[in-house]
């Protein structure tokens, strides 16, 4: 077991959509970490699904994504198991429901601090909201002020957060009528993975980004979230929302707000968001390429004249001061030739002054996964020679600094939640702007072009900024 920190507060998790995929892959083991590092102290686990079964099967599927598993801490997470079998759109078991959780409560000696965590498709977001307001299973309370008892309810949403502007805004209704905001915690796990989180924080303490984070020195960026795997059965979901909905709306245009954004006014939550929020408010989409992957239209449960895309590459364009002329360049696909999340900033020539020049600008990358890190692309003079330019690599390898044990991002965003720090989840008029943005592109959306597995996309991505040559790094 590893050595006990400080604890957090004590909580009952309750997880709705306990037998899904993402309970048993990624929040299972999360909580699991918690433990296992003391920061968790006294507990309940409770599952809510409308399957028949028990919290202990669910959680004995889920102990094979857990890399190493300590006897004593697994013997921890099962005598805190609890399982509470009832259909979301079934008013009177909200009732059972909350009995439930105040026995789990006596019998634990648990303060009434509930964590609830919607692992539901979106469609059920807004019942099963106004279902835990009605019966006061969440007490409503403000972020600086707990319930008369000093307790506290917070609810996260797993993405994604509707399916269009008019679905998000309906959710996002339907949470405002019941919560206070800052017991609401809209997830993204990737604002909870270590290099994105750095992203802001590299930026604004090192003084040799920050003067040159902008038109004058950078000439595009370019974002990529590509995968070498296909939708793994998922089809039913994936056909109804395609790469666009599913990893642009939250993942991309996240990842573009945090490394376009103005300084914050001061570096809290609050004003990160803020900071994001008016980036997305002027970008605009100057072209987009679609594709889907060879077979796909032979996946179980995907129609079978699906014109869903699993490739996606995006020109975006952000109007500001900073920003104006400098295309961000933004890719996400399925079954494609890497598996890497990367952002790769390409800066502006110099004025070569030699005879001899490069071939080429500098470049930062950051490496969301794998090999995460810092990469700064330097021209050098090549060994023996004095008319010959190369590109180098500056590295920052953070598993060979920090070693392999950094948190995952579910783990940090529980215990985010726990403390009540919404710094690394999404506020309600970002989910607003960023599909303002999707909705736009998919009412103009036009050809879907195949592609082959394994491949780089479909061959027209080339195409997709007319004005210059695009040379993709991802």
């Amino acid at each position: 077991m590893e050595q006990k920190q400080h604890c957090f507060d004590e909580c009952v998790f309750i997880i709705l959509g306990a037998t899904g995929d993402l309970a048993r892959r990624k929040l299972i083991p999360a909580i699991y970490k918690l433990i296992a590092s003391g920061k968790l102290c006294r507990f309940a686990l409770l599952g809510v699904s409308i399957d028949k079964t028990s919290m202990q099967e669910v959680v004995q599927q889920a102990r094979q994504h857990i890399k190493s598993v300590d006897a004593c801490v697994w013997e921890r997470l099962q005598e805190n198991l609890y399982y509470y079998q009832m259909d979301f759109h079934d008013a009177a078991a909200y009732q059972g429901l909350q009995r439930t959780i105040e026995t789990i409560e006596q019998t634990h000696r648990i303060a009434s601090n509930r964590l609830f965590y919607l692992a539901t498709m979106p469609q059920h977001f807004a019942v099963i909201t106004q279902n835990l307001g009605r019966h006061d299973i969440v007490h409503k309370h403000t972020a600086s002020k707990k319930t008369v008892a000093g307790t506290w309810s917070r609810v996260v949403y797993e993405k994604p957060f509707g399916n269009s502007l008019k679905s998000a805004r309906q959710i996002n209704k339907a949470i405002a009528r019941v919560f206070d905001e800052d017991q609401v915690f809209r997830i993204d796990h990737y604002l909870g993975k270590e290099l994105v989180a750095n992203i802001a924080l590299a930026r604004f303490t090192n003084r040799v980004f920050e003067p040159l984070w902008n038109n004058k020195h950078i000439d595009s960026v370019q974002i990529v979230l590509s995968e070498d795997f296909g939708i793994e059965g998922r089809g039913g979901f994936y056909d109804a929302y395609g790469t666009l909905k599913d990893v642009v709306q939250n993942h991309v245009l996240q990842i573009m707000a945090l490394v376009a954004m103005e300084v914050p006014e001061k570096f809290t939550a609050h004003h990160l968001r803020d900071a994001k929020a008016q980036v997305l408010a002027k970008a605009k989409v100057g072209a987009a390429i679609f594709g889907q992957y060879d077979g796909y239209l032979q996946e179980k449960d995907v129609k079978p004249d699906s014109t869903t895309d699993t490739f996606t590459a995006l020109k975006v364009l952000i109007n500001n001061r900073r920003w104006r002329g400098v295309p961000f360049y933004l890719k996400a696909g399925k079954y494609l030739n890497k598996n890497e999340a990367s952002v790769h900033i390409k800066f502006k020539m110099v004025k070569c002054l030699l005879d001899f020049c490069p071939m080429d600008s500098n470049y930062l990358t950051i490496k969301i996964q794998p090999n995460e890190g810092f990469y700064l692309e330097l021209n050098v003079k090549a060994p023996g020679v004095f008319d010959q330019v190369v590109p180098v690599n500056m590295n920052f390898a953070h598993s060979t600094l920090f070693g392999p044990n950094t948190p995952e991002a579910y783990e940090v965003l529980l215990a985010d939640v726990i403390k009540g720090d919404h710094f690394a989840f999404v506020r309600a008029d970002e989910i607003d702007y960023s599909w303002k943005i999707i909705d736009r592109v998919e009412k103009s959306k036009g050809t879907v072009y195949p592609y082959a597995k394994g491949s780089a996309g479909p061959k027209e991505v080339s195409q997709l900024d007319k004005d210059r040559e695009i040379r993709w790094r991802a």
